[in-house]
């Protein structure tokens, strides 16, 4: 190869790289817009290692928009299903959210991304439509299908939880980073119990234990028996009280001393400040105590 064809080579290669590059940025859905909920107040954050596309991902259910909260609940009322019309009117005083981790900071894994989001989104609708509210199935049917049915063999970690205009929030983990939740009274992180912390394993790595499947002869989904998802919850007790939901490039950066030594002196400072406010300032303070080396994503619900 001569040197000039060489240099039209990578020209090429440089050009589909770009072409690449603006595929998956149009591909990589949004996140949505943030749910409101009276008493709660909601922000998030991502920064991805590349500055464009990475594998943290956030998704929000707002209930009541994205899923035509009303013309579900006509529907089932129509058919006579009042068990479902009862959970599903639960959805206007909670909202869902989803926070994802590919393993990995790539633009490939953007497109991993992407994948869980529209299957999660897809699967979300079935289950409005069948029990009126998501179920831990869901999760186990995604585990499952990443694991069978791609030859993408990426871990990823997940979260999703619903917070209720109360407080709670009722979530299930895949290989996640716990939350973390700050007191406003006690001004700092207050450690969760291992039993508000149980995790399944990471997507990708084993199908579901639970409503998972192997393969008949035919290469139909077979039932194994186990257990579901476990669902853990936590409860915002005090108004300002801050639940966080983080990647590990957070939890993890610089070595994990910043959320040991950094972190809840931080929160303390904007304790009183709007969520997406708060959102910044610890952007700011973490970008200030070392260079990030991963992915970083985080979201703050705030109880009002």
């Amino acid at each position: 190869m001569t040197r000039d064809s060489a240099t039209d080579h990578v020209a090429r290669l440089a050009d589909e790289l770009e072409n690449f590059k603006q595929i998956a940025g149009l591909l990589t859905p949004s996140p949505g817009e943030i749910p409101k909920l009276d008493g709660v107040d909601i922000a998030g954050l991502s920064m991805p290692l590349n500055g464009t596309l990475g594998g943290d991902h956030i998704l929000y259910i707002d209930f009541k928009k994205r899923y035509a909260l009303d013309a579900l609940v006509a529907r089932a009322a129509a058919a006579g299903r009042a068990d479902v019309v009862a959970e599903l009117e639960k959805n206007r005083q909670r909202a869902g959210i989803l926070l994802a981790d590919v393993a990995g900071h790539r633009i490939t894994d953007a497109l991993v991304a992407a994948m869980l989001h529209q299957a999660f989104l897809l699967g979300s609708y079935y289950e409005l439509e069948v029990s009126g509210q998501i179920t831990t199935k869901l999760i186990e049917h995604i585990k499952t299908r990443f694991y069978e049915s791609t030859n993408i063999k990426k871990l990823v970690a997940m979260i999703y939880g619903e917070i209720s205009d109360t407080g709670r929030f009722r979530y299930v983990s895949a290989g996640h980073t716990p939350p973390l939740v700050f007191s406003r009274e006690y001004g700092r992180i207050m450690r969760l119990g291992a039993d508000r912390t149980v995790s399944e394993t990471l997507i990708g790595m084993f199908p579901s234990r639970a409503g998972g499947s192997g393969r008949g002869r035919g290469g139909e989904d077979q039932a194994q028996p186990g257990r579901g998802a476990a669902v853990n919850e936590i409860h915002l007790l005090g108004s300002g009280d801050m639940l966080l939901l983080a990647t590990d490039g957070l939890t993890e950066h610089a070595d994990g001393r910043f959320v040991d030594d950094e972190l809840s002196r931080r929160l303390e400072e904007v304790k009183d400040r709007p969520a997406s406010e708060i959102c910044d300032h610890v952007r700011g303070a973490l970008l200030a105590f070392a260079t990030p080396t991963d992915d970083i994503s985080l979201v703050v619900v705030k109880k009002t």
